[in-house]
């Protein structure tokens, strides 16, 4: 599904060559239909901003949402586990699930990085892609909200996303997401002290309860190649992610 690639490039850092892929990107999303309408205008001021501003101030709106904001961090499982133990296991599950897929990780990234999880979905057949999806999709509706009340354009990806899934939230695991705590970026004291807090949980009390902890025991489960991968002498073959996330 090519919509979801694009829609993890528009996630990456903002760089003049992210920037310069922006028409490329909005064809992508324009030709294979799989976003209603609704959502495609609803993406149209982020790749706006994209073509137009300064990609420097690109960058630094980027660094201050989503690397200097605990509740609107990229990584899935910061979300459900925190600093615990439990977060290591379940990143070795998703980086298993992709290897069991016949993909490799080529990134300095870790597995549970929205952009890099939606470029393996890309991968997958269209059924599969929203069955995963869906499983942290009240995570991606959370962060996406949270975007929304920031009147970021962001928000729109992670609309889009939630819009592409399998299944759609349920009301319950919506209101069980901590609410948002209103984090200043720009305040670096309460930034220490906001990731030195008990870590924040989604879900349905636990993180056993959760979508993304229900991902993570289903990735145990995935020990196969992905249709059509050949397999030869046991070990499939390797297509190695693309996705690049430089700093500059």
């Amino acid at each position: 599904m090519k919509t979801l690639k694009a829609l993890s490039a528009l996630l990456t850092y903002p760089s003049r060559e992210m920037v310069l892929a922006v028409p490329e990107i909005h064809d992508v999303l324009r030709e294979e239909g799989v976003l209603a309408l609704p959502q495609l205008e609803a993406l149209q001021p982020l790749l706006s901003i994209l073509t137009i501003e300064d990609v420097y101030d690109l960058q630094e709106r980027y660094g201050l949402l989503f690397d200097r904001t605990r509740s609107l961090s990229l990584h899935l499982f910061e979300h459900v586990h925190g600093e615990s133990r439990d977060r290591g296991q379940a990143m070795v599950d998703l980086k298993a699930l992709y290897e069991a897929g016949g993909f490799d990780i080529d990134c300095g990234e870790l597995p549970d990085f929205v952009p890099l999880f939606l470029e393996y979905c890309s991968l997958r057949p269209e059924a599969e892609a929203r069955q995963i999806l869906a499983e942290p999709a009240h995570v991606l509706a959370a962060i996406g909200e949270r975007l929304r009340r920031k009147d970021s354009a962001y928000a729109a990806v992670f609309e889009a996303l939630v819009a592409i899934a399998a299944e759609k939230p349920t009301a319950q695991a919506l209101d069980a997401v901590v609410p948002d705590t209103g984090d200043d970026p720009t305040d670096l004291r309460a930034l220490d002290a906001a990731w030195e807090e008990e870590e924040v949980r989604f879900g349905l009390g636990s993180a056993a309860d959760c979508g993304v902890e229900s991902l993570a025991a289903k990735v145990r489960q995935a020990r196969r190649p992905a249709p059509g991968v050949a397999v030869p002498g046991g070990h499939p073959d390797r297509t190695v992610f693309t996705h690049v996330s430089s700093r500059a």
